[in-house]
């Protein structure tokens, strides 16, 4: 949470430090509203700070500062990240921006007079994957999508899978393997500098801040990974770069908004990976008690491989 709090403005830091330990251990997201009541979700519900027994409500010098913070006093340097509407600070907390969008000639052009920010904890769970590795692990790893809802917990999955692959798993004689992670929204490895400050094993290469489909032909070309890491495949390019790397020989490990696969067959850019089966093992989240939760596993017959894991 230092990250998060660095760049609070000061009030709102307060508000944060002084919630019930419950809710800090369990904080999911920090929603900073100008002229609305601050809002922090714990466990998927909803939690109001309160001054003098009044929900605080955002003035719009809190939203001025933390703008501010977040593009270190230089919105023209963040300008692409404003026009993708999110920015990734320290630690891979990712911050979602929403107001007033320029569009030019059919595409968002800029982001202004921006009066809603969503903070998204990251944070590492190391043993989250360990669960389900022996059914991804078959004599070598699987191809294999992880489908899942916004804060369901695939991309804290993903990123224990990717800990576990580079590492290895010596007592169920996995060896540890080269791994290429391409981190368009820097929330895998949260890298610092091109430095990697989530553990994931000494055997990860990271292309920080990379669209993936050209990251993962990179990764291919210079780094020879075994393994390829990336998170939220949607566009077309995303799925004529995973279909590459798989014909050459590269294992493809992914996350994907959805519900399962049943509802990828109607998504356009995913259904041609769904019809040729290109995934061997599909990881089915839901957030049944909290974020993570395996409702099943199953293979690119669509047979369940485990269930309510």
């Amino acid at each position: 949470m230092k990250e998060v709090l660095e760049v609070l403005p000061e009030p709102i830091a307060r508000l944060i430090t002084q919630c019930p330990d419950s809710i800090k251990k369990e904080l999911e997201e920090i929603r900073i509203r100008v002229n609305r009541p601050l809002e922090v979700i714990a466990r998927g519900k909803p939690f109001y700070p309160e001054v003098r027994s009044q929900m605080y409500k955002v003035r719009p010098e809190d939203g001025q500062q933390l703008l501010n913070q977040l593009s270190q006093y230089s919105l023209y340097a963040f300008e692409e990240e404003l026009k993708r509407g999110f920015i990734t600070i320290r630690g891979g907390h990712r911050v979602g921006l929403a107001g007033k969008v320029i569009i030019e000639q059919g595409q968002v052009k800029a982001l202004r007079d921006i009066s809603s920010y969503n903070i998204r904890i990251a944070r590492q769970k190391i043993g989250v994957a360990d669960k389900v590795v022996p059914h991804i692990y078959q004599k070598g790893w699987q191809n294999t999508l992880i489908v899942g809802a916004p804060q369901t917990g695939k991309t804290t999955l993903l990123r224990d899978i990717a800990r576990i692959v580079s590492s290895g798993v010596p007592e169920l004689n996995i060896p540890p393997s080269k791994v290429g992670i391409v981190d368009e929204r820097s929330e895998i490895a949260a890298s610092v500098r091109g430095v990697p400050q989530h553990n994931l094993g000494h055997r990860i290469d990271v292309l920080d801040g990379c669209p993936k489909a050209e990251g993962m032909m990179m990764m291919i070309r210079s780094m020879s990974p075994d393994v390829l890491i990336v998170d939220e495949i949607g566009r077309q390019e995303d799925a004529v770069a995973i279909m590459e790397a798989i014909h050459a020989g590269v294992k493809i490990i992914t996350t994907v908004h959805g519900f399962d696969m049943e509802e990828l067959d109607h998504r356009p850019t995913i259904s041609g990976l769904m019809k040729a089966n290109v995934f061997n093992r599909c990881i089915e989240l839901t957030r049944r008690n909290s974020a993570g939760a395996i409702r099943r596993i199953r293979n690119q017959l669509r047979k369940d491989v485990v269930s309510a894991i």
